[in-house]
Formats: structure tokens, sequence, C-alpha cells
């Protein structure tokens, strides 16, 4: 009985201070990406590593480009609420927010 694998290219990007691991065809949330609308075509350059079958670049040896199309320009994320409160005081402060977001689809890792 034969096994079959499936030959994946996976890589590690860094979008915007953070880091992402990414397949073709994947679709994720990046933090906002400003000035990009639906519709447009975005490449990340900051690739830390590369897994193609198995064999694994890291560090300056990877000269790889990830190419994604921006689903989504502007996505909001959930509430947070941040309350701070002093009991017998009469201090309460709420103050709250909505992280931005970007959705992104990976079209390809050349």
């Amino acid at each position: 009985m034969q096994s079959k694998f499936w030959i994946v290219m996976l890589a590690i990007v860094k979008i915007a201070g953070q880091q992402f691991k990414v397949q073709a065809g994947d679709s994720l949330y990046v933090p906002h990406l400003q000035g990009k609308n639906t519709g447009d075509k975005v490449e990340f350059n900051d690739v830390l590593l590369i897994d193609n079958a198995g064999t694994l670049t890291v560090g300056a040896d990877v000269k790889t480009v990830i190419t994604a199309e921006v689903v989504s320009g502007l996505v909001q994320g959930d509430k947070v609420i941040a309350f701070k409160m002093k009991r017998r005081k009469g201090f309460r402060k709420k103050h709250g927010h909505r992280t931005h977001y970007t959705k992104i689809k990976i079209e390809s890792i050349a």
C-alpha cells in the first residue's frame, strides 16, 4: 500500500511586526495595511523561513516573496473594554476600542 504525502510549501512571514505561518490559498487577518483597498495586490519581502517539501531555508538565504490579494480593506475586531475602578473612592473609568484588521488571501509563495 502506497502512502500519499501532500507536498505543501510553507512560509513564516513578518507582517507589521507580527509573524504569520502562511501557505498558498490561506486567508488571514493582519494588522491594518494603510492605503490598501479591496482587490489590491500586496507583496511581503520579510520572509523568515521556508519549508519546501521538508527542506528548510532560514535567515539570509531566503530569497522569497509572498504575494497576496486584499479581500477586505478594513475589518473591525471585537470590542475590548478596559474598566478601571477604585473601591470606596467613587473612581470609575471605562474605555473601549476595536482593533482594525485587513483580510488578505495568500496567492503564491515564490
